[in-house]
């Protein structure tokens, strides 16, 4: 901006001295050659009154004039002139001035010469004998007047662009100054030129605006950011080159990847074939859905494009942790089958023997002994069936009891109580220690839970080996039940607390039971806000804790 107004005001300057020099000269001309008309007519009245007073005695000194004088007779014959011989110059009555002094008594006119480049005056007066005298003055042309003044003229041009410039720099810099010094995010209105200050009006409007826009463009992304982080599924928005737009932390804690710089492709964070086939499918305008397994977790990858303009311009990807919702599945058709199976065995004996007796063909003498077994697998079936009502309501948080102050220490001696004579059948010793722990919780529930815990560190425990009891009322009431039994393999200690899962398969269809002690035992340490924790070494022994 600066170089335009310094480029506008130096040629302005300079055109406009160079009109007025053109102007002035021209004016000066006209006005010299006006005073040489003039000069002419005073002369030439002068002479004329000299001559007719003094007939031509007086041309002999009025010779020495720097005009040219010249007298014509009333045929045009040249009578007289003082700078050249009249004998031989021509007749002038053909001469315009000479005619016209000689019609109206006295003329004018003038004649150029273009090789000298001078313009000579004429003027004539006749005389009262009917001659005429004439007078004439040369003048060289205006152009030839400049050709003789063109060396003061540059240098009167040049100081006059030297000034030009130096007067434009100072003046533009000047003008831009005050510009150059707007602050634009809180422009001055008042204290800059009123030209701009309707542009600094709407300037400082776009500026209100345009901050409005930021703060809700950064609400919105705060608020993006906010949803987005604390999904527990990834989210990830690439563009039509696969370059990573947008993601969620959720996104690469699943896929494995760490830390991301910049835009990198996004099957840079997963090289999977389900992954990229999902990717490649959303950019060719597909909706995809995809499982994918990665470090043992089962995950399901929805990919939908994005259009722009009828194109495909990129794809949002969607990873949800389906593990959880896998595992259930599984422990559901785990839980099913087990079901299953456990109903089926007592059933089928029961049927067996009951099929046998309808026929005829057992003996008097061993009915008995057929009806003791289908006592037997129908208390085995009832308990069974009890056992799945319980996790029901558990899971269900359906426990049809309310809770009421219980000692732990008081239902831990129950237990022990009910458990003794089958610990001293094995010669177990049994062992209770600490002191009362009251609990809010659901009796039977909290009977039960010790009730299995010590039932089963009778069964798995070696014959003659010990099973301790601990009740403590600390900061948190504590029951924890260790055995010297058989222990469990560390491999299967992250699942015995699943429903019907053994550690050993064979062992536990020799002592019988359901399979869902510790199931029991979890789920209902959980109803009252407890925590289990196992600890356990093959051949040792093992440790249940439950902390409320």
């Amino acid at each position: 901006m600066t170089k335009k107004i310094f480029y506008g005001i130096f040629v302005a300057s300079v055109l406009t001295f160079a009109a007025c020099l053109v102007l002035i000269l021209g004016v000066l001309y006209n006005y010299f050659d006006k005073q040489l008309i003039e000069d002419l007519h005073t002369q030439g009245h002068m002479i004329a009154a000299a001559v007719e007073t003094g007939s031509g005695a007086c041309l002999e000194e009025l010779g020495t004039l720097d005009n040219r004088l010249t007298w014509v007779g009333p045929d045009g014959e040249v009578l007289y002139d003082n700078q050249a011989d009249s004998s031989a110059m021509e007749n002038h009555l053909d001469r315009e001035e000479i005619a016209e002094a000689m019609e109206s008594g006295q003329g004018e006119s003038e004649r150029y010469s273009e090789t000298l480049s001078q313009k000579t005056v004429y003027y004539a007066i006749r005389l009262a004998d009917n001659s005429v005298i004439r007078l004439a003055d040369t003048r060289s042309t205006v152009w030839n007047l400049l050709f003789g003044m063109i060396q003061p003229l540059l240098m009167i041009l040049t100081i006059a662009i030297i000034l030009s410039a130096v007067l434009a720099s100072r003046i533009s810099k000047s003008i831009v100054r005050p510009i150059n010094a707007i602050n634009l995010e809180a422009p001055d209105v008042e204290g800059n030129y009123d030209e701009i200050s309707p542009l600094l009006l709407k300037i400082n409007r776009q500026n209100e605006q345009i901050k409005h826009q930021m703060e809700e463009l950064r609400r919105q992304r705060e608020e993006f950011r906010l949803i987005t982080e604390n999904m527990s599924e990834g989210f990830l928005v690439i563009d039509r080159k696969t370059e990573l737009l947008s993601y969620n932390s959720a996104a690469l804690r699943l896929l494995g990847s760490g830390p991301v710089e910049g835009t990198p492709s996004v099957l840079m964070l997963n090289r999977s074939e389900s992954f990229r086939q999902a990717v490649e499918t959303a950019l060719a305008g597909e909706h995809c859905e995809h499982s994918m397994t990665l470090d043992g977790s089962i995950y399901h990858v929805i990919a939908n494009p994005v259009s722009r303009d009828g194109e495909t311009a990129g794809a949002v990807i969607v990873i949800l942790d389906c593990t959880e919702r896998e595992l259930r599945d599984q422990m559901r058709r785990e839980f099913t089958s087990n079901v299953s199976h456990e109903l089926k065995t007592p059933l089928t004996s029961i049927y067996g023997v009951s099929e046998m007796i309808a026929g005829g063909i057992v003996k008097p003498e061993d009915i008995p002994s057929f009806a003791r077994n289908i006592h037997a697998e129908s208390g085995r079936l009832i308990t069974l069936i009890e056992d799945i009502i319980k996790l029901s309501q558990l899971d269900e948080n359906l426990v049809p009891s309310d809770p009421v102050p219980v000692d732990l220490f008081e239902t831990a001696a129950s237990v022990v109580k009910r458990l003794r004579s089958q610990a001293d059948a094995r010669g177990i010793q049994m062992e209770l220690t600490g002191g009362s722990a009251i609990v809010h919780g659901i009796p039977n529930l909290l009977d039960e839970m010790i009730y299995n815990l010590c039932d089963n560190a009778i069964k798995y425990n070696k014959d003659g080996g010990r099973v301790r009891i601990s009740v403590e009322n600390g900061e948190h009431p504590t029951v924890t039940v260790s055995d010297t039994g058989i222990g469990i393999p560390r491999e299967h200690q992250p699942r015995v607390f699943e429903r019907f899962y053994r550690a050993d398969k064979s062992h536990s269809k020799k002592i019988g039971g359901t399979g869902l002690g510790l199931s029991i035992v979890k789920h209902a340490a959980a109803y009252h806000g407890a925590a289990v924790s196992l600890e356990s070494t093959e051949g040792e022994g093992t440790t249940v804790t439950v902390r409320f």
